[in-house]
């Protein structure tokens, strides 16, 4: 199926389908991908796949600032 096909059966605006399909976009709207599940007639875990970061931003690393703003650890 075609970005412009997917785009038309979703009703997803062809821009946001381009840019999810080559990872551009930061966030991703689970309305569409409930939709594009429903078109595709597949589950949430056929479209994503988990790649645990390099460097935890969790925990210990994570910094919460005073007006509520996380920061990173910068490691020293």
């Amino acid at each position: 199926m075609t970005q412009a096909e997917l785009s038309r059966k979703t009703g997803i605006r062809a821009n946001t389908i381009n840019e999810m399909y080559h990872e551009l976009c930061e966030r991703v709207n689970l309305n569409h991908i409930d939709k594009i599940c429903e078109v595709l007639n597949c589950d949430i875990s056929d479209l994503f796949e988990y790649v645990p970061n390099k460097e935890k931003t969790t925990g210990k690393n994570l910094i919460v600032e005073s007006h509520g703003n996380r920061k990173k650890h910068n490691k020293t």
